[in-house]
C-alpha cells in the first residue's frame, strides 16, 4: 500500500507524524513539569502554555510543510515525469530546470544524462527511420497492386478478428458497418456461414467455398476462405463483390499482423493495455449544457497495439435540430448552412456506437461528451455501456493533480502540436488526444499499471477533478 502513495502524500504524512508527534511530546512534558510543581494554581497557566505550543507548533511545521512541497516535491513530482516522458514517449522537449532550481545539481545531473539518451536514441532512430521508410514503399507499392485487383480480400484470426483489410473489403464491409481493424466479422456476416467454413478448412487444410450472409439478412456473398499455412487465422476472399463496391478513392491497405496472436479471454479489468482497442472521440456541440444544448460535430480515431490507424476515422457533421449561437460558430465554426441535410444524433450516434464496438472509448473530459451520448441513447436504440477512459484523469496520474490538465496544456507536455486550423474542431482535438493517449500507454506500463483495472484504480482517485470541470 505505502508504495503506491505519491511522493507529496508520503512527505504530508511524514510532516503530519512530525505535528502530532511535537504535540504528545510537549503535552508530556508540560504534564510531568505541573505534577513536580504539584500546584493546583498553575494548572491554566499551563493550559494555556499547552495551548500556545500546540498551536505554534502546527503553524510551524504546516509552514515548513507547504515550502518543502512547493520547493522539494511538486519539482521532483514534475521531473520524474518530464523524464518518464522522455523515456518511454519519445517527447524531446526540455526539461523546465527552473522550477527544480531548489534541488540543487539534481536537475542538470537529470537533464544531462537524458541529453546523452536522446544523442543515442536519435542515432538508432536514423537507422530505423531508413528501415521504415524502405517499408513505407513497398507498402505503397502493396497497396496499389491489391487496388488494382478487382478482388475484395482480407485476413482474419482464428476468433474471426479482423486483422486486414484491402480497399475492396473495406467497401463491402461499409454496406453494413464501419470497417474496423481488430473487429469481429461476427459484426458484419451471419456467424454460421462462417463458423461452418472455418470447421470444414480446419479439418481439411484446403480452401473453402461458401455462402456468406451480411447481419441484417440483406445482401449475400460468394466467397473463399483460405488457410494461412503455418499461421493461424484465414484470408476471406469476396468473389463476387466488385460491382458492389460504392466508387470512392483510394483507401489504404489497413493491417496489423500482430492481431493473430489473439489474447486470452480475460476478464475486462485484467487485460494488458497493449490488448486494448480504443476509440479516441471529441464533440462540438451548439454549448455547454449537456441537458439541452446538442452535438453538432463528432470526429473519432482508433488506437489499436499502441498506435492509431490509419484510414479509421469518423468525421461526421450532425444536425442539431436547433440553432446554432453565433457565440459556439466563433469557436467551432461550424453554422447553421453546414448542418443542413446532415444525419441527426439519432443516426450519428449509432454510426459512432457501431465504429466504437467492443473498444475502450477515451475522450479529454469524457463525461461531458458522454453526457449527451446517454441523453439521447434511446434515440439511437443503444446502449453506452463501454469502458470509459479520460486523458485528464491519466495526466492527473502522471503528472500530477497540481498540474494544469488542459488539452493543449497535456499536448505541450508530451511534444503533440495541434494545427491551429484544427483546434475545435472535433476530428482534430480526436486526433490530438489519440497521440496523447498514445504517449501515455508506455508511461503509465513504465510506471507499474499495466492492465486496464490498474489505470482505472488510478483514475478514480483524481474523480474530483472532473467534478470541477464540470
Amino acid at each position: 500500500m505505502l508504495n503506491r502513495l505519491s511522493l507529496r502524500l508520503r512527505i504530508f504524512l511524514f510532516f503530519l507524524l512530525l505535528a502530532v508527534g511535537g504535540l504528545v511530546i510537549s503535552s508530556l512534558a508540560l504534564w510531568v513539569s505541573y505534577q513536580r510543581m504539584n500546584d493546583p494554581a498553575l494548572i491554566g497557566a499551563y493550559i494555556f502554555a499547552g495551548i500556545l505550543i500546540a498551536f505554534g507548533l502546527v503553524a510551524l511545521i504546516v509552514g515548513v510543510w507547504l515550502l518543502f512541497d512547493d520547493h522539494v516535491a511538486k519539482p521532483i513530482e514534475r521531473l520524474s515525469a518530464q523524464l518518464r516522458a522522455r523515456a518511454h514517449a519519445g517527447v524531446s522537449t526540455d526539461l523546465d530546470l527552473q522550477a527544480a532550481r531548489y534541488l540543487g545539481d539534481l536537475a542538470p545531473a537529470a537533464a544531462g544524462l537524458a541529453e546523452q539518451l536522446t544523442e543515442t536514441a536519435m542515432t538508432t532512430a536514423e537507422a530505423v527511420a531508413a528501415e521504415t521508410a524502405h517499408l513505407a514503399t513497398e507498402k505503397q507499392r502493396l497497396t496499389a497492386l491489391l487496388t488494382e485487383i478487382p478482388i475484395a480480400m482480407l485476413l482474419a484470426g482464428p476468433k474471426h478478428q479482423i486483422v486486414l483489410y484491402d480497399a475492396q473489403a473495406a467497401g463491402v464491409l461499409a454496406q453494413i458497418a464501419p470497417p474496423r481493424l481488430n473487429a469481429s466479422l461476427f459484426d458484419y456476416l451471419e456467424s454460421t456461414g462462417l463458423t461452418d467454413a472455418y470447421r470444414e478448412m480446419s479439418k481439411t487444410g484446403l480452401d473453402v467455398d461458401c455462402t456468406l450472409t451480411s447481419v441484417d439478412g440483406r445482401q449475400s456473398y460468394s466467397a473463399r476462405m483460405k488457410p494461412l499455412g503455418d499461421a493461424p487465422g484465414y484470408m476471406l476472399v469476396f468473389e463476387d463483390s466488385v460491382a458492389r463496391i460504392p466508387p470512392e478513392g483510394a483507401r489504404p491497405l489497413v493491417y496489423d499482423f500482430d492481431l493473430l496472436d489473439t489474447p486470452g479471454d480475460d476478464v475486462f479489468e485484467d487485460r494488458p493495455l497493449r490488448d486494448l482497442c480504443f476509440v479516441v472521440f471529441d464533440t462540438e456541440t451548439t454549448g455547454l449544457l449537456p441537458h439541452k444544448d446538442e452535438i453538432v460535430q463528432i470526429g473519432a480515431v482508433r488506437v489499436i497495439k499502441g498506435r492509431i490507424v490509419e484510414g479509421e476515422q469518423l468525421d461526421m457533421l450532425v444536425d442539431p435540430g436547433i440553432p446554432i449561437p453565433a457565440a459556439s460558430t466563433r469557436v467551432h465554426k461550424i453554422n447553421d448552412a453546414m448542418v443542413l441535410g446532415a444525419p441527426d444524433i439519432a443516426k450519428a450516434g449509432l454510426i459512432f456506437h457501431q465504429f466504437s464496438r467492443d473498444a475502450v472509448i477515451v475522450a479529454h473530459n469524457a463525461p461531458f461528451d458522454m453526457a449527451f451520448l446517454h441523453r439521447h441513447a434511446k434515440r439511437m436504440g443503444v446502449e453506452w455501456t463501454h469502458p470509459v477512459l479520460d486523458t485528464v484523469l491519466l495526466s492527473a496520474v502522471l503528472f500530477g493533480a497540481s498540474e494544469t490538465h488542459t488539452l493543449d496544456a497535456v499536448c505541450a507536455r508530451l511534444g503533440v502540436t495541434i494545427p491551429a486550423t484544427l483546434r475545435h474542431t472535433a476530428l482534430g482535438d480526436a486526433v490530438a488526444t489519440a497521440e496523447v493517449l498514445v504517449r501515455m500507454l508506455p508511461m503509465l506500463t513504465a510506471r507499474g499499471m499495466a492492465t486496464f483495472g490498474d489505470v482505472i484504480a488510478e483514475t478514480r482517485k483524481h474523480g474530483r477533478l472532473l467534478e470541477d470541470l464540470n
